[in-house]
């Protein structure tokens, strides 16, 4: 063998050198969300994706894939097999794979008990609430996840409940046999409740319902009329009913890409989440004002529904909230039901309280940071 001439010494050196001081090869994570591009659920994606960049120096990055990669119906099994490695999971569209986080976004009706001290701050406290829940309260929920092969990370909620409609929908009389489209079986039962049918579509094939004389209403959130860009072809708005808010797991991960993480790109992905989170229930709250103005504007009637519609509603949420555990217990198995509504409960109560002063996203960001997200232990935690 012959000896290594100097030259080719400091060649090798110089290599090494360069070798060690090369950045680790950054990862990137590929995050679907079944929403089309201009809705506030990218945007919030793209907050997340914009802090783990941030928070990992470029090592962990994450692209943002709106209803490309997968659509709404094809999240859940998208990510259980790795076509995804973060997904925005709509729960209630797969009622027998999570039973115990699906019964906690049904009890959000239970909002309307709080009055007016809530009204402004629904979705903020709502998604906290089921956030800390899930993370601290309901191991049967995080075993949901676990069975799909997916780690819970953190949730988001939209504001109250409206009926969107393309005909006046203010009285019971109104509603009477109206064919109305629902996003989650509370809703469905709030339907049937005021005579109404409810229609279960996804959120992918609303405006073809609406335009084909499908559905007569949208049980939705205002922003979300406008995210799924339907708002010509809603006529009439009525606030005040149905109540009630949505809550995605928005950030869940796959659990093998959530284990191959180190704890701090882990930790860095619940600061994604945390801030993530506070944009989705700022954006969608605070942004609702904005829209209504603009439908106004455009020629949309806005309503307020009628005081029996109300009425029944909040006979409807508290008898629906006594109910819950006994059928959920039928039809799913549910053991605890009670004890996980009371506990739900008590966190809402907390989280009503925590939110009045906050409106920001920095300041929504820091309390759910300090709040919720930091305490999760990230070497323990969907392992």
């Amino acid at each position: 063998m012959k000896p290594l001439t100097n030259l080719t010494k400091t060649f090798l050196a110089g290599a090494l050198a360069l070798t060690f001081a090369l950045p680790a090869t950054a990862k990137e994570l590929r995050y679907a969300i079944g929403h089309p591009p201009s809705s506030l659920l990218i945007t919030a994606g793209n907050e997340y994706a914009k802090t783990v960049a941030k928070e990992t120096n470029d090592e962990l990055t994450v692209k943002v894939y709106p209803l490309s990669l997968l659509s709404l119906k094809e999240t859940s099994g998208g990510l259980r097999d790795g076509l995804a490695d973060v997904g925005a999971l709509m729960t209630p569209y797969f009622p027998s794979e999570y039973p115990h986080t699906n019964m906690i976004m049904e009890a959000s009706m239970l909002l309307s008990s709080f009055g007016k001290k809530v009204i402004g701050h629904e979705g903020m406290a709502y998604s906290a609430a089921m956030a800390e829940f899930v993370f601290t309260k309901c191991p049967e929920c995080n075993d949901e996840f676990n069975a799909q092969n997916q780690v819970f990370t953190g949730a988001g909620g939209t504001p109250s409940y409206a009926l969107n409609c393309t005909k006046p929908m203010v009285t019971l009389q109104d509603l009477k046999g109206a064919r109305l489209r629902i996003g989650g079986a509370n809703w469905a039962r709030w339907s049937e409740a005021v005579g109404a049918l409810p229609i279960t579509i996804s959120g992918n094939e609303m405006l073809e319902g609406l335009s084909q004389g499908i559905i007569d209403c949208l049980l939705l959130s205002i922003p979300d009329v406008q995210n799924f860009g339907m708002g010509e072809s809603v006529t009439d708005v009525t606030l005040g009913a149905p109540g009630g808010v949505f809550v995605a797991a928005f950030a869940n991960l796959n659990k093998d890409t959530w284990k191959s993480l180190t704890d701090a790109q882990r930790t860095s992905l619940m600061k994604a989440s945390a801030r993530a989170s506070a944009v989705i229930t700022t954006s969608y709250q605070n942004g609702q004002a904005d829209i209504l103005k603009k439908f106004k504007a455009s020629g949309v009637n806005i309503h307020q529904a009628d005081a029996a519609v109300v009425q029944k509603s909040a006979e409807f949420a508290k008898a629906d909230l006594a109910a819950m555990p006994s059928a959920y217990k039928e039809k799913f198995g549910i053991e605890r039901g009670e004890e996980m509504l009371s506990d739900l409960n008590t966190l809402v109560a907390k989280w009503v309280d925590l939110v009045q002063d906050t409106n920001t996203v920095d300041e929504v960001a820091e309390l759910y940071w300090n709040e919720i997200y930091s305490k999760v232990d990230v070497k323990t935690h969907g392992m």
